[in-house]
């Protein structure tokens, strides 16, 4: 069977350095660090005290209190960020059948601060069993994509991904595998995650992940850095409204970009250290362009995972390089989580979007924070250091990597 072609109508963003999509992609054009001490909790006693926290955000002005209520902020953050996207791309005036739109949605964690707030309680209260009656639906990961459709009444195919860091992507590219078959007109997809909390912030710590650079959180996320010592902490959602060319054509819907192919791999390798060579990153790359039907020469900007890791840098790095060859040192390179720091099962979504919107713009945003080159890298590679560039973009490839070895790539170009 002849496939679909798959196109981006509809864009939304809640994030450390923008609340909407366009503030989201002029804070990643102004270089702008989303990292500041953490407002959340008390973290006196914590290796680490500063995070990317979404900012000037009043839940209620989106979502009744009561409802809100019975949420966990993960599930809020991809609420606000859907409604964006499901607005900008118009489908709520079309006569789309609702049984023909879905909904996949990533989130690595899900609801952790409900986890750690109830088990609290638990332990607070001498062991009594005085749980919240929505204690359950608040922490699962899969809530946010039932609320979205049930917002929407979107019966379409509706479940979550959760790989980690890669969940939003593969997110993405479940929903480019079914609207290619035919089997939706339209999925709404996405991802979020809210881990700035004490579980998430204690639990990096201990694993010796985080920076720890407190006296200067705004440039503690330093990507290819050779003074870099772990990530960032973020939170946030990003979504896309995904349906096939043929019927936003027959609508008239305004098109971003194609969603032009998805690739996915396994390091098989540890639990959270990449492989040392990139292996399995060359293999996602390179499944996602030939999946695109584009060579390597293809593509001019990819944003790497690139999350200020002193391995995970360097093993990304020799993968681009094994991929993409003599053409490495034409493309742009850049790290967005620079800016917004990690947001954990959103970084995909979040950076997905990023990519999407080089393309639309012609332009490539910065990898901010850089200081002093590495002498473990290649530093004649375009990291695109502290200062965007504008240049034509034809395709752009966007890299996340979780724990335990997942890996998944996805391919945006413009549409011809």
């Amino acid at each position: 069977m002849e496939l679909k072609r798959v196109v981006v109508t509809g864009i939304g963003a809640l994030t450390p350095i923008g609340n909407t999509a366009n503030e989201f992609w002029d804070g990643l054009l102004q270089g702008k660090s989303g990292a500041g001490p953490i407002t959340r909790f008390d973290t006196s006693s914590f290796k680490t005290q500063f995070a990317c926290e979404v900012k000037n955000l009043n839940v209620e002005d989106y979502i009744d209190r009561k409802e809100m209520r019975r949420m966990d902020r993960c599930t809020h953050l991809g609420l606000i960020a859907a409604d964006e996207a499901v607005r900008d791309s118009g489908i709520e005036s079309t006569e789309t059948s609702k049984d023909r739109i879905g909904v996949i949605w990533g989130s690595g964690i899900g609801g952790l601060d409900t986890f750690f707030e109830e088990a609290t309680n638990y332990v607070v209260t001498g062991n009594q069993p005085r749980f919240n009656p929505f204690f359950i639906p608040k922490m699962i990961a899969d809530i946010c994509g039932g609320y979205v459709s049930m917002k929407y009444g979107y019966r379409g195919p509706n479940y979550t991904t959760v790989s980690a860091c890669a969940s939003s992507t593969n997110a993405i590219i479940d929903a480019l595998m079914l609207l290619r078959l035919g089997k939706a007109d339209v999925i709404v997809c996405g991802g979020s995650e809210a881990a700035i909390g004490p579980g998430g912030i204690g639990g990096f710590n201990a694993m010796h992940a985080l920076s720890t650079r407190n006296d200067d959180p705004a440039t503690a996320s330093r990507p290819f850095d050779k003074d870099r010592d772990g990530f960032v902490m973020g939170e946030g959602a990003a979504c896309m409204v995904l349906e096939s060319y043929e019927h936003a054509i027959a609508r008239g819907a305004k098109i971003y970009a194609e969603l032009a192919g998805g690739g996915l791999s396994a390091d098989a390798h540890h639990l959270t250290a990449p492989h040392p060579e990139g292996l399995g990153a060359m293999n996602v790359m390179k499944n996602a362009i030939e999946d695109a039907g584009l060579t390597p020469e293809d593509i001019d900007y990819v944003n790497v995972h690139g999350t200020s890791t002193p391995l995970g840098d360097i093993a990304e790095t020799k993968a681009i390089q094994g991929v993409f060859g003599a053409h490495a040192y034409s493309l742009n390179i850049s790290s967005t989580k620079s800016m917004t720091g990690h947001m954990l099962g959103a970084a995909g979504a979040v950076e997905a979007l990023a990519a999407c919107l080089s393309v639309v713009h012609d332009a490539v945003p910065p990898t901010i924070n850089h200081f002093t080159d590495d002498p473990e890298l290649d530093n004649q590679l375009n990291f695109t250091f502290n200062t965007p560039q504008k240049r034509t973009v034809r395709a752009a490839l966007s890299n996340t990597f979780g724990f335990g070895g997942h890996n998944a790539s996805v391919v945006f170009k413009k549409v011809d």
